[in-house]
């Protein structure tokens, strides 16, 4: 079967990475086999430096362009990663590049894009979102000349993200079974299994993306690229609301199957990750892992899970907690019909409560002029199931509640 990408180019690309990406470790997980029943591997993306695969790709690109394109620069838009990897890039290669960044790009990432780039990178700090900084930087590239970088959709950026799959086969030969791999716009899981899959047709491929940002899914769903309408940017790094065509084109021939996980597993694999291997990952480099415990019977097989990127804000740690518990089940928020009397919450703690409910929010504001006053409480327990318990003794003792669901617009007002 003929390929849109080749081995061959991906060779390429790997030597001219040489001295410029690092072979990243493939680090067997004793926890993650142990709770699979599977040889489990984590190719650590994270470590390289930029601290993620974004590098290898817009590397290959700008280091093949002709002397004259080079003369002329090269231009690229990013809320992260990638500018980060055209940065790093252009500073090695003594070329000139623009990177565009939406307004809300997080300080942190602007500085490390400053970081890298030096004085090869030219900074613009201009739309509301992404889409809109994309768009300004292709109207740039056209009117002034220079490459734009693409993200994914390129055949030089698709080879050059091809060296991971490159570094696993050739460390793990013939053992693999199993390749899961994060999607965004597509150009990793393209490159990786293109050469996986030229390597043996035997290797199964498998993409993850976050649920509410799943545009690869779509796409093979409709047979053609489609556009998402809403899109979830919880898992920034692999939030695309369109994927590419030749990612596409690609993914459609080699992919075996697309999984969708929640953020809220995202979150919880992050915590795992760092509670257990020390592992700084961001919710892009976490799907990978995420969708583990989906798979229905692993016991025996070799599988990697590559472990894309560790450029994780440290600001956002106390919404991944909140997600994390919320998705297990073990914190539930509540509005509370107070009666306006005293007692009230005495009954509440007294008689609703268990003895592994803790309350970790409670606004109210006492209204004289009305019978009752909603309260917010917030519950943390150590049982999944005490929620259920809780729910039945309000009923119980007549305390009118509702629950406020994980999508509710005021969950997001709280966090």
């Amino acid at each position: 079967m003929k390929y849109p990408l080749s081995v061959g180019s991906i060779d390429e690309a790997s030597r001219r990475l040489v001295g410029v990406v690092a072979k990243t470790p493939l680090q067997f997980s004793p926890r993650l086999s142990k709770e699979t029943g599977a040889h489990v591997y984590l190719k650590r993306e994270d470590l390289q430096e930029v601290r993620s695969y974004k590098i290898r790709g817009a590397y290959n690109l700008i280091a093949s362009l002709a002397d004259a394109e080079r003369k002329r620069g090269v231009v690229c838009a990013s809320a992260g990663n990638h500018a980060q990897g055209v940065a790093l890039s252009c500073s090695r290669l003594r070329i000139k590049g623009t990177i565009f960044m939406p307004t809300n790009t997080p300080r942190q990432k602007i500085d490390r894009v400053r970081h890298f780039g030096g004085r090869y990178a030219d900074l613009r700090i201009v739309g509301n979102n992404f889409d809109e900084s994309s768009a300004l930087a292709k109207a740039f590239a056209k009117q002034s000349d220079t490459v734009f970088v693409h993200p994914f959709d390129d055949e030089r950026v698709m080879s050059g993200q091809g060296t991971v799959g490159k570094e696993i086969v050739h460390e793990l030969g013939g053992k693999i079974d199993i390749v899961v791999c994060p999607v965004g716009g597509g150009g990793l899981i393209a490159g990786v299994g293109t050469y996986c899959k030229a390597a043996s047709s035997d290797i199964a491929i498998f993409g993850v993306e976050a649920e509410g940002a799943a545009g690869m899914a779509a796409s093979l769903a409709a047979g053609r690229v489609v556009t998402l309408g809403a899109l979830d940017k919880f898992v920034d790094g692999a939030a695309v609301r369109t994927v590419g065509q030749k990612t596409f084109a690609t993914a459609k021939k080699l992919v075996d199957k697309i999984m969708t996980v929640p953020p809220g597993a995202v979150c919880s694999t992050m915590i795992d990750l760092y509670q257990n291997e020390g592992i700084v990952a961001e919710p892009a480099g976490a799907l990978s892992v995420a969708a583990l415990s989906q798979f229905k019977n692993l016991r025996g097989k070799t599988v990697v899970c590559i472990l894309s990127g560790g450029n994780n804000d440290i600001m956002r740690y106390p919404e991944i907690m909140e997600r994390s518990l919320t998705h297990k089940g073990l914190k539930h928020y509540y509005l509370i019909e107070f009666a306006q009397k005293p007692g009230q919450l005495k009954l509440l703690i007294n008689r609703a409560l268990g003895p592994d409910d803790d309350i970790v929010r409670f606004e109210y504001l006492k209204k004289n002029s009305k019978e009752t006053g909603p309260a917010l409480l917030g519950i943390e327990s150590a049982k999944k199931e005490n929620a259920a318990a809780l729910a039945g003794r309000l009923r119980q003792h007549k305390i009118v509640f509702r629950e406020v669901c994980p999508d509710d617009p005021l969950i997001g007002f709280m966090l």
